[in-house]
């Protein structure tokens, strides 16, 4: 047996990983993807309490100031985790290579960059908060409530990568059950804490803040004690804390990337968010109940990009190309069955999905109004988003950051040119179809980029095997 396999035997042969360069492809992606799945499921089920209690109990204006934001709070959010998620792909291709010491190295280094990109992220945001809000055109009524709610959000952005970074070091490993056990956990204490900080202490929408900054933070603390106690693996040796300039940068070229590709969508979103504000206080709410209900329907597609970035990066590590396409395709069939029969209920059953956000009300009929036309524009196209979560996270996990970010350009470009050039025509018309000119674009780049990078990477592997073995 060589050095290598001895090597991946001896990681396969403790708990709490999972190694997928063996084995039917299909088996390990749904396999790993259904924890990740079901912490998406109870996040989005929290943020969907969340505006339940705040709509039902605070009134509409009060939904209207948590949903006026909702795109700023994706784009740090995708770039939290999507920065996390970089930084985890060299841990998972050190993994599949059976390199172990070389993937601690990395862990301390992201522990230190994270930490770093934290207390900026923190300080920066915090000082533009109020210029965030004015610059969404955010109705005059909700703008207060909406500073202070995305106020706290911000103070809580250490407590997010903080949990993010473990869940993705756990999730390199092939470990995707403890982070969602620990998320399921916290938010359950954040649902009685949301409540208790709005109609118990009446915060307003500050409480229902401050139950989602403690409730991530629970989650950290939590996987930190697992991987203190359970993960052996991970414990980094005294020796692997040395800098290397070389480590950290091969993780910037590959963790901040990802980041801003998530950040580089958001700012479309957040055109067109600010396009949809400048429509009042009726259309906030209503895309704010719709896009609620779209993402939790999203939710499988994020795990599903979650699980091909460790399934991808895993099998390139190990130089498993063949396992690459045979998975990439299993999955993009999957995907698309996915999108059309989920979509189809989405849009059929959108306007009762949204109506357990809202109390009876004068403007109630008119924000379902708004929401159901959403939901129903998206549901029937909703099968369009899924080239973008299989083929993009596939091209990241192959080294190759850039290409893919670019697709978070086009996706940007198109949800901007499309939302400003159309509402002065179309109205919410426009709004309901902004998503899927993102998709479109960015699928068909993703589509072709995707055979490119793994064509090229073939070849640069089987020269380097033929360079090994003619030097041997």
């Amino acid at each position: 047996m060589s050095e290598q396999k001895r090597a991946k035997a001896a990681l396969s042969s403790r708990g709490n990983v999972h190694v997928m360069t063996e084995g039917s492809p299909l088996k390990h992606i749904l396999t790993f993807m259904l924890p990740v799945l079901l912490g998406q499921l109870v996040q989005q089920t929290y943020n969907m309490c969340d505006s339940i209690i705040v709509g039902r109990i605070l009134g509409a204006e009060a939904l209207a100031a948590v949903g006026a934001s909702s795109s700023v709070q994706f784009m740090y959010l995708g770039f939290c985790s999507g920065m996390c998620d970089g930084f985890a792909i060299h841990a998972a291709q050190c993994f599949g290579a059976g390199d172990e010491k070389t993937m601690r190295r990395y862990i301390h280094h992201m522990v230190v960059l994270s930490a770093i990109i934290a207390g900026i992220m923190t300080l920066v945001t915090c000082l533009f908060c109020p210029a965030i809000i004015r610059v969404l055109h955010t109705p005059d009524n909700i703008y207060s409530r909406a500073v202070s709610y995305l106020l706290i959000l911000f103070l809580g952005i250490p407590f997010t990568i903080f949990y993010n970074l473990q869940a993705s070091i756990l999730r390199a490993v092939g470990n995707s059950r403890e982070p969602f056990l620990f998320l399921l956990v916290s938010s359950a204490l954040n649902i009685v804490l949301d409540l208790f900080a709005v109609a118990v202490l009446n915060l307003g929408v500050a409480g229902a803040a401050l139950a989602t900054i403690t409730s991530q933070a629970l989650s950290g603390v939590f996987c930190l004690i697992f991987i203190a106690k359970k993960m052996e693996i991970l414990h980094v040796r005294k020796d692997e804390r040395r800098w290397s300039g070389h480590l950290a940068g091969n993780l910037i070229v590959m963790g901040i990337p990802m980041g801003l590709q998530f950040s580089i969508t958001a700012i479309g979103s957040m055109v067109m968010q600010a396009c949809n504000n400048s429509l009042g206080s009726i259309y906030v709410s209503g895309y704010t109940t719709g896009d609620r209900v779209e993402q939790l329907v999203m939710c499988p597609y994020v795990a599903l990009s979650s699980s091909m970035a460790t399934y991808v990066g895993q099998n390139y590590g190990a130089g498993r190309f063949e396992r690459v396409r045979k998975g990439v395709f299993q999955a993009i069939i999957m995907a698309h069955l996915y999108g059309l029969i989920f979509g189809s209920l989405m849009a059929l059953t959108g306007r009762a999905a949204a109506s357990l956000f809202l109390s009876p009300g004068p403007e109630t009929d008119q924000i379902l109004d708004v929401a159901e036309q959403f939901l129903r524009t998206v549901g029937f196209t909703f099968w369009l988003v899924s080239s973008v979560n299989v083929y993009r996270p596939s091209i990241q996990a192959m080294d190759c950051p850039g290409k893919a970010i670019f697709s978070g350009v086009i996706e940007m470009i198109a949800r901007c040119v499309f939302s400003l050039s159309l509402i002065g025509v179309l109205g919410f018309t426009a709004i309901c179809w902004t998503h899927q000119s993102a998709w479109i674009s960015a699928g068909l780049y993703v589509f072709f980029m995707y055979y490119h990078v793994i064509s090229m990477r073939e070849k640069q592997f089987g020269k380097k095997l033929t360079s090994n073995h003619s030097q041997s």
